[in-house]
Formats: C-alpha cells, structure tokens, sequence
C-alpha cells in the first residue's frame, strides 16, 4: 500500500452512500479497508459497475450478521483495527452487538466512526431519509434554483458526500491523531445534515448581512449576478462565467467585445440588462469558438463539459485527475502527497471472506463449520454456480 494512511486498517460495514464514499477515500490514501457486507444480498452491489468506483481499493467479505459467530469475527477485525465505520441508523450496531460500547471495550484506541442523515439523536435520528431532505431541511437546497426559481436537487454531491463521506473522513482522521497521542479511541457522530450546514457557513454569513437579500436566482452565486452564471452558446452547449472581481470581469467584457461599463458591475439594478445582452452575445458563437477566445485569460470563463469531455480535458490529462479502469472512469485519489505518494487502489478478486478469516487466525475446520452453518457463503460452490448460470 502507499500513501500517508499506510499501515492503518479500517473496518467498514457496508452501508450505501455517503460511507462506502468514506471508504473509497481512505482506501485512496493508503489506509487497508476492509468492507464487511451481509449475506441477504442487500451487499451484492458491492461488485457492480455502478459500484465499481465507491468501492474500490477494498478486501471484502460477507457474513451472517444475525449469527454469534459472525459477530465474534467481526469483532476480532475491530481489535485490530484503528477505524470502524458504520452506517445504519442509530441503535442498529447495539442491538447487533457491535456498538462502540463493545467495540472499544475490546480496542481501547479504536476510532469509531458514525455516518447517518440526522445525527445520533434529535426527534428525527431514528426516521428515513435521503440527500435531498437533509439538504433540503439545513437551508442549503433553498438557494440552489433553476430558472423558475424551483429548488433543484444539485445531484447528491452537496449532502451525500460533501456534508456526509468527507465530514466522516475528516472526523475520524481528528481522532486518529488524537488516539495516537493519548492512547484513547472516541466516537465520531458525523451526520449529513451537520456537514452540509458547515458548507452553508459563507452562504449563511451573506444572507445575515445583507449581501443575499434578493429572492432566489437574483443573488450573486444562484444566477443573477451577470458575471457568475451559465450561458448557452449557438450549437446548444453551454459556457460558464465567473469574472467576479472587477478586473477579471473588465477581461469579460473585453473578450465578449461589449462595450459596458465595468464600474457599474455590482450595481444590481443594472443586472438583468447586462446578463440579457451577454446571453446575446454569447448565443452567437459556437461553445468551442468561446473556448478559442478566452484561452489562457483570466477571464473565468469555462466549458460546461459531460463526464466524457471532462476526462479529455487538457487541464485535467496533465494532472492526470481522471483514470480508465476495467471500463469505468475513476476519479483519482485526491489530494496529492508529495512525500507519501497515493495512486489508484488496485481493484479487489471479490469476496475475500476465506482468506481475510484465516488471517485472523481461523482453522479450516473453523471454515468448513461456518459455510455448514450459513455464517458464510460457500465461496467454491458459488463461483461454480455462477460459472453454469
């Protein structure tokens, strides 16, 4: 393994989302993931290509959770571990007896992390939920409006793994540190809705003073300033531009070929005249004819590229920001380490589950005994089922 996380074990129950999200970041880092998923086929995606980026860089195994035996060998992966992460609802790792009470009874120093929507506790924690109701209930999808003013779902990037994987990941790397300079393991509560109302703290202090007062899509970020938004171009693609400081936005004007006044700029009175003449202007060119022109200005303006152009982007090949894998575009590891490289998690063979016991000591027999009993899959017998379908 390389990367500044090597030689740290985790032990991630398969959940969806936001912690698997976790997962894949730790594995990045150089961090040994292994991913426990249950036998009831709830975890199958785990091999899936819709899967096959979350998941990535882990060894994993399935197990009979509801079965003693399965909670005794997940509790001997928790004390050796240093992180263990879960995603289910609050209560749900007690009642299977692998909450943190259990799990730092056994390892002292281990950090326990948490990844729900609504947090541990409040009147909501034990409800469902989805991103878009936790960002919708933190404020943050309020400002986020299409051109009727309607709040859109920004995908689930904003809540899911903005507010929830990386809020994990930052949480449980805090108390790792702080484990190894006191020898004392924590838990981590790392909640979606916490998370994404930390990312509305700069939207949340304009609002309070004043700078966000008009109704959605009128305000500097959601649309409405001239200067920060998306146009349209003539072959129907789409150009965005974000000449927000003035010298900046005089380069704008100066490559669209407008003759405005750049000191009128934040004058707001002035914006829906300005943003339809640049919507004019812009329309009259081709998306790759704009490109042409403000290539290599400092003008803030970019192409609204689709997953397949982003990849070819000279910016982002340079750095090589996006990998081809076994038929999937992976993001690369981020961020870059100059002393602890990172690099792309190799892609696992699958469930692991034999080979991951024996490591923890189990006999053959034990095995033999547990794919009788139903603690594991037969993994022999699976492939040969598989192999006649």
């Amino acid at each position: 393994m390389t990367g500044p996380l090597s030689g740290i074990r985790v032990v991630e129950l398969a959940a969806i989302g936001p912690a698997p999200f976790a997962g894949m970041m730790l594995a990045d880092l150089g961090a040994e993931v292994i991913r426990v998923g249950r036998l009831d086929g709830d975890d199958q995606a785990a091999t899936a290509p819709t899967h096959g980026v979350l998941n990535r860089g882990r060894r994993w195994m399935q197990l009979d959770l509801k079965k003693p035996e399965s909670l005794e060998i997940v509790r001997r992966l928790a004390a050796s571990a240093d992180i263990f992460t879960e995603g289910f609802r609050p209560g749900v790792a007690e009642r299977l007896g692998l909450g943190p009470d259990v799990l730092l009874a056994d390892n002292p120093r281990l950090v326990y992390g948490r990844m729900t929507g609504w947090g541990q506790d409040g009147p909501r924690a034990a409800s469902a939920g989805h991103d878009l109701g936790y960002i919708a209930l933190t404020g943050a999808l309020h400002p986020c409006v299409d051109a009727t003013g309607r709040p859109t779902p920004p995908l689930n990037m904003l809540g899911d793994f903005g507010g929830g994987g990386m809020l994990l990941v930052a949480g449980v790397l805090a108390a790792l540190w702080s484990a190894a300079r006191t020898g004392e393991g924590q838990v981590v509560d790392a909640a979606i809705v916490d998370g994404t109302a930390l990312l509305t703290g700069m939207h949340q202090a304009m609002t309070g003073s004043g700078l966000w007062a008009q109704p959605p899509g009128g305000n500097l970020f959601d649309g409405g300033a001239p200067f920060y938004g998306v146009y349209g171009t003539r072959d129907d693609k789409w150009l965005s531009v974000a000449a927000i400081e003035p010298k900046f936005y005089a380069l704008l004007l100066d490559g669209l070929g407008l003759d405005l006044d750049p000191a009128q700029q934040n004058d707001q009175a002035t914006w829906p005249a300005t943003k339809a003449v640049i919507a004019e202007r812009i329309r009259g060119r081709d998306r790759a004819e704009w490109e042409q022109v403000f290539a290599g200005s400092d003008a803030c303006v970019a192409p609204v590229l689709d997953p397949s152009e982003a990849a070819s982007d000279d910016q982002l090949k340079a750095r090589g920001t996006y990998v081809e894998r076994d038929g999937l575009r992976h993001p690369s590891p981020a961020p870059r380490f100059s002393g602890t490289p990172t690099e792309l998690p190799v892609s696992t063979s699958g469930d692991e589950t034999a080979q991951i016991l024996h490591e923890l000591g189990y006999a053959e027999d034990h095995l033999v005994e547990f794919t009788r009993s139903g603690v594991i899959r037969d993994a022999a017998a699976d492939r040969h089922t598989k192999g006649n379908v």
